[in-house]
């Protein structure tokens, strides 16, 4: 199968690392978002910042499907530290995605009928990412979630205790309700900016350029592993 790869980040810092990568490109624009075409790694790749929240990164994967032609959805930037383990700067790449902010059965006994919450990453694209960083430091495999809002310590605890999360951002869950409903694969790799440690917005502020350079390197090197695959 031909495979193009969209790339999604929630905002310009997060995508700021992939332009370089992409040159020369072309650009784009559709429902106010701009989309670079390009080539990484000899992958074709159109990526954008889709802004931040559940419904932007949604409309901006189904135009990655629609007006872009991408069968493959990978989704790049920051999150916040949930699990203890996680440390600052240390990158997650998702296994599932779950909302945390939407009644279960909203998505299990309404469309898309779902058998659970969780929204499963491709099993290709996951060993991908593990061949891909084999020999990179503080990379885990896991769950991530998604909500509308900064998880401050009133909520940590019981979203932690519920979903057993790595970590948390605003946007993944959305991309990868898109993605199962276009029967289209998807994979998260984001970079922790914040913990319960080390928590605010101010602390996001500071770190996300660092943690937006070291998820982008490591879907760079995701790109080199599709690059040499067959397509299932």
């Amino acid at each position: 199968m031909h495979c193009k790869v969209g790339i999604i980040c929630a905002s310009d810092e997060e995508l700021a690392p992939f332009i370089p990568m992409l040159e020369p490109y072309t650009v784009f624009e559709k429902a106010m978002l701009n989309f670079y075409n390009g080539t990484i790694e000899c992958v074709p790749v159109t990526a954008l910042f889709s802004g931040v929240c559940k419904t932007n990164a949604a409309i901006a994967a189904q135009l990655l499907i629609d007006s872009a032609g991408c069968n493959v959805l990978i989704n790049s930037g920051a999150a916040g530290g949930m699990d203890a383990a996680i440390k600052l700067f240390d990158t997650v790449i998702s296994t599932e995605a779950a909302y945390w902010d939407v009644a279960e059965d909203v998505l299990t006994e309404f469309h898309p009928w779902m058998e659970s919450v969780y929204f499963k990453a491709d099993d290709q694209l996951i060993a991908l990412a593990k061949r891909a960083v084999s020999d990179a430091p503080n990379v885990h495999f896991g769950r991530m979630i998604t909500g509308e809002a900064f998880i401050d310590e009133q909520f940590r605890d019981s979203i932690n205790e519920r979903y057993s999360p790595l970590c948390v951002d605003m946007e993944t869950a959305a991309i990868a309700h898109v993605c199962h409903v276009n029967r289209i694969p998807y994979i998260a790799v984001r970079t922790v900016t914040d913990t319960a440690k080390h928590s605010g917005v101010d602390v996001f502020d500071e770190n996300c350029g660092k943690a937006s350079a070291i998820s982008a390197d490591i879907v760079r090197m995701l790109l080199k592993e599709i690059k040499n695959t067959v397509w299932k």
